[in-house]
């Protein structure tokens, strides 16, 4: 027993560097009577093997779940293994060996701001985005350049970009979804920009006006323009796993978008369940179907939390040669185009498992949690993050 304390113990403090007291541990495993715990070696422990014999009540969680390799031990996963390899770069496999790195790309002043009701004065954006900054996240997406008639929380997008502090080492992307946008984009300072199509003929007419291959027909002049002053262009697929006005999605609609998408130039996609109606199978099956047209290396996965899924449907992805997840702090944000939509997944909670996992990301829990804290204060809302919430963060 005094080993499953320890080892509990060593998990949330690693997790989120609090200590924990001996009773706590215990009253924790009182609640599972007939919770089984597998040794480093991979033996069982007399508790384990006594609770199989009372009965088919134990649980063990799954090992692919819990080590970045699951021919290693449990203590692997509670620090960087120093000679695990990275995923592989192509190819998909559910139970293949998880990232050793992971790169979170931040998306709250963009996706995150666009669809609060509250609009938050430049100032408080500008300190919004240099508090994440200072937290270690290597990706924030800093506003969208898109007309303030149709995303009036973005009209300021001049002067956010000119007012940041840019920090060595991150990125700062911005939305660009037309020439006259990608222009004024990188007047204003932008290195980066991201494009989006959809993998729904119906969201595409709500949201842009036109068709899927009329809207990827149009991002060829921004492409061209992007390719000649040498900026990288980053490529977003929305409604991967489901549909407001159309239900599911074909995988097979959502890999020729991400192909047509790659093959014109961006670096990299992401595959948005815009609706957070995605499970953990069709998020694999639809993942098996894109990762055939499109190197896995070249994918990212954005989820919403809509049905409580974001996190599972990150770990499949993960486990199938994923290493770049989008997420929003304090998961801020939706879609003003799908009804229903809730917020992204909350980065603080992404951050968390990552790290419960062994896997690096770089960013400081608590510093991104203060950004957290501040944001949620400006727009006078409760976080939607379950880490934040579970350590008083508002």
């Amino acid at each position: 027993m005094n080993n499953v304390i320890n080892y509990c113990k060593n998990f949330i403090k690693s997790s989120l560097d609090i200590s924990v007291k001996d009773e706590d541990s215990k009253r924790c495993l009182s609640l599972s009577e007939t919770c089984s715990f597998t040794s480093g070696a991979g033996e069982e422990t007399s508790e384990q093997q006594q609770q199989q014999q009372q009965g088919p009540c134990s649980v063990s969680p799954p090992p692919a779940l819990w080590t970045r390799d699951n021919s290693r031990s449990q203590s692997s996963f509670m620090g960087k293994d120093p000679d695990q390899e990275a995923s592989a770069s192509a190819g998909v496999g559910a139970g293949q060996t998880l990232p050793e790195k992971v790169r979170i790309v931040e998306v709250g002043p963009r996706d995150g701001l666009q669809n609060e009701k509250t609009i938050v004065p430049t100032e408080k954006k500008i300190h919004f985005i240099d508090m994440l900054s200072e937290s270690g996240l290597p990706v924030i997406e800093a506003t969208s350049f898109v007309s303030p008639k149709w995303v009036p929380q973005m009209a300021d997008q001049v002067e956010v970009m000119k007012g940041i502090c840019r920090k060595p080492g991150v990125s700062y992307p911005v939305l660009a979804p037309n020439l006259k946008g990608f222009q004024a984009a990188v007047s204003a300072g932008a290195s980066e920009v991201a494009i989006f199509g959809a993998a729904s003929e119906l969201f595409s007419q709500k949201n842009i006006n036109c068709s899927v291959d009329e809207s990827l027909q149009r991002f060829d002049e921004v492409m061209k323009a992007a390719k000649e002053a040498g900026v990288p262009v980053r490529g977003y697929v929305s409604c991967v796993l489901g549909c407001p006005y159309e239900g599911k999605v074909a995988p097979e609609k959502v890999a020729h978008v991400a192909k047509r998408l790659y093959s014109m130039g961006c670096y990299e996609i992401s595959l948005g369940d815009t609706i957070g109606v995605g499970t953990p199978g069709n998020m694999a099956e639809m993942l098996e179907a894109v990762s055939r047209e499109v190197p896995v290396g070249a994918l990212a996965v954005h989820c919403h939390d809509t049905y409580g899924q974001a996190l599972a449907n990150i770990l499949v992805a993960l486990q199938m040669g994923v290493s770049v997840v989008d997420s929003s702090v304090a998961g801020l944000g939706g879609c003003p185009y799908a009804q229903g939509a809730a917020g992204n997944v909350a980065t603080e909670d992404v951050v968390y498992m990552l790290h419960g996992l062994g896997i690096q990301t770089g960013v400081d829990l608590s510093k991104l949690m203060d950004a957290g804290a501040f944001i949620c204060r400006t727009l006078n809302r409760r976080t939607s993050s379950k880490v934040a919430q579970a350590t008083c963060k508002l």
